[in-house]
């Protein structure tokens, strides 16, 4: 017994370090990414203290929401999780067969760019701002069903504009890398 404690030390610390890369993730995907069953994945969390899918997911949605200050959460593409303002912010969007173009199964590049945009303004600790310009690329293509995340860090400050970059991944690929230039307008 006493041999399994450095094994679950380590497993513990990849599932932290897993769930903090992607707090979207289910039981089943940190199982097999963790060479486990499920069953050890629902305990290991349990020991740690971090809750399940859906109970992570309306946490931090009710934290990041309540730091809010630059867009209404109506107007948030996805869903804001995480939220530190003027530093970082981390979005979620569930993508579905009406964000694809038609006769395929290829997300709208425009849900893409909205939701790292939405998140671009959020992050910023201001009521009143707008994105002034921006330079992105895509690296590739969501698909109906992928889960997008998106990333927001707050740059340097340059003339009461702030440089916010995002960066968007389906899965573990990156599709999406924007900059931002925002506007305070106060």
């Amino acid at each position: 017994m006493l041999k399994d404690k450095p094994a679950r030390k380590l497993r513990h610390d990849r599932l932290a370090k897993i769930l903090e890369s992607n707090p979207m993730i289910t039981d089943n995907e940190l199982a097999s990414r963790l060479g486990v069953s499920i069953s050890t994945v629902r305990l290991d969390r349990a020991l740690m203290g971090v809750p399940e899918l859906r109970e992570r997911i309306r946490t931090m949605a009710q934290n990041a929401v309540s730091k809010l200050q630059s867009l209404s959460p109506s107007e948030v593409i996805g869903d804001l999780l995480e939220l530190e303002p003027d530093k970082w912010a981390l979005s979620v969007l569930r993508t579905a067969k009406d964000m694809a173009f038609r006769f395929t199964d290829i997300v709208s590049d425009n849900y893409i760019y909205a939701q790292a945009g939405s998140i671009a303004v959020a992050v910023i600790n201001s009521a009143k701002v707008i994105i002034d310009s921006m330079r992105g690329h895509y690296s590739g293509h969501a698909h109906v069903g992928d889960v997008l995340i998106a990333r927001a860090k707050v740059g340097v400050n340059h003339d009461g504009k702030k440089i916010v970059s995002v960066r968007t991944k389906a899965g573990d690929k990156e599709i999406f890398v924007g900059r931002f230039i925002i506007e305070i307008l106060e």
